[in-house]
């Protein structure tokens, strides 16, 4: 499948700021389930810094804008080929051992709650790849997926007590229902390609990655109930959404940041 991105991202602030300084996790990840045929990330007034990859394998660009300036744009087009692998990240390359990933965070701890659901979602599983499948399901059946039920804040233990939230709380909920159980877990930002009807309609999607024992990093979506495929375009990861924030920086100044973010993704006739 190709699939066609547009995705503007933009900054205004109340009262000028002196300058920004930006790094972006904008770039379609390597690997053999995806293949990038164009790709451009511009920043308005913006002047492009040094770039790194990661130890994750992930694409990390460094911005700065010099103020006075009310207003920035972030934005990102481009075409990638993809190919369904049933969601395993075949041919990414990386240095940091998966075991990594087993380190918890704010968002990501896991309360009683979400320990037992793990227990009970893998028990007397000794497949690890079934047992993923598992806890997947059983994370999609406590959490309702619903607009606007949660913040960038919620935490997977609150998102399990509402019982709904979005594509965020569902990643968040599966990385602690599997460190709980030993397995290292990761967040993943991307994109997805939904035609009407195809579940939720999150164009800048999210999921979790989890680590099988002879596969390697699988990934799996609970809010579309699916691992991923080719409607998918994987950008990057971490160890939560703060970690894997497509976008992170700071403005210098004291006015007030609006943000308004507007997402595409397009299925290109082959």
């Amino acid at each position: 499948m190709i699939l066609s991105v547009q995705h503007r991202t933009t900054y205004r602030y109340d009262r000028p700021v002196r300058g920004v300084v930006q790094s972006h996790r904008l770039t379609p990840s390597v690997f053999d389930g995806q293949r990038t045929l164009g790709w451009q990330v511009g920043l308005s007034e913006g002047i492009r810094g040094g770039g790194f990859r990661d130890g994750a394998g992930d694409w990390v660009q460094g911005w700065s804008v010099r103020g006075p300036v009310g207003e920035i744009v972030v934005l990102v087009q481009g075409t990638v080929e993809t190919a369904d692998l049933s969601g395993v990240l075949r041919g990414h390359r990386e240095a940091i051992p998966p075991e990594a990933y087993l380190r918890e965070t704010a968002t990501t701890r896991a309360d009683r709650a979400l320990a037992e659901l793990g227990l009970e979602a893998a028990a007397g599983l000794a497949d690890a790849l079934a047992a993923a499948h598992r806890m997947c399901e059983a994370v999609a059946g406590a959490i309702v997926w619903r607009p606007g039920a949660t913040q960038a804040a919620t935490t997977a233990a609150e998102a399990l007590a509402r019982g709904e939230g979005v594509c965020q709380d569902h990643a968040h909920a599966l990385i602690a229902v599997a460190r709980s159980r030993g397995v290292p877990a990761r967040y993943v930002t991307g994109y997805l390609f939904a035609a009407p009807g195809e579940g939720p309609q999150e164009a800048a999607h999210a999921w979790a990655e989890l680590w099988v024992q002879g596969l390697g990093w699988v990934g799996f979506d609970p809010a579309n109930r699916c691992c991923p495929d080719a409607r998918y375009i994987r950008i990057g990861s971490g160890l939560d959404a703060r970690g894997a924030a497509p976008i992170r920086g700071i403005a210098r100044g004291n006015g007030a940041e609006h943000l308004d973010v507007d997402v595409a993704v397009q299925a290109v006739q082959q």
